[in-house]
């Protein structure tokens, strides 16, 4: 596992760190002065598009070395430390004023879930027993499928089940 990189020590106190909404806002301001698409700074950070996208958008932590990378290519200037550090800081997940999203594409899948979740609950449980499937040892994969009738978007999920114990 990798240590989340400190502040030089001081007798003075370190400046508040960056918050996880102000990292997004200048990775997000450094991407598009830079012309930069998510495939180019996850390859510089070495780690899965999903993965580093999440964590830019402040929902997952970046090790160190792949934070350092991330900062360092989007040519942060002087914020590039600061950035450097709320990268690897742990996220509150889910943390957003709506309970459920008014964007049309994040609301889809509540859509998704709201129609289909018990239908999928079902299928997991007759397949695997009464459990979950874990988002924490868990992949996402995003891919273009060609169709005569219009691309799709096709999503994968794939997260180890867990099943509940029984005592």
């Amino acid at each position: 596992m990798s240590t989340i990189t400190t502040l030089p020590s001081a007798d003075v106190a370190p400046a508040p760190l960056m918050s996880k909404l102000d990292m997004t806002e200048l990775v997000m301001a450094a991407k598009f002065a830079r012309k930069a698409s998510w495939a180019d700074i996850s390859a510089a950070a070495g780690m899965s598009d999903v993965f580093v996208v999440s964590a830019c958008l402040g929902q997952n932590a970046l090790p160190a070395e792949a934070a350092a990378k991330v900062a360092t290519f989007l040519g942060l200037g002087n914020r590039t430390k600061d950035v450097e550090i709320a990268l690897q800081l742990p996220p509150k997940k889910g943390q957003e004023a709506e309970t459920v999203s008014k964007d049309p594409l994040i609301y889809r899948f509540f859509e998704i879930t709201y129609v289909y979740g018990d239908t999928i609950k079902e299928l997991i449980h007759e397949e695997f027993g009464d459990g979950i499937m874990s988002a924490i040892d868990f992949d996402l994969k995003i891919e273009r499928e060609e169709n005569p009738k219009g691309d799709r978007v096709k999503v994968t999920m794939c997260g180890k089940f867990l099943p509940y114990n029984q005592w």
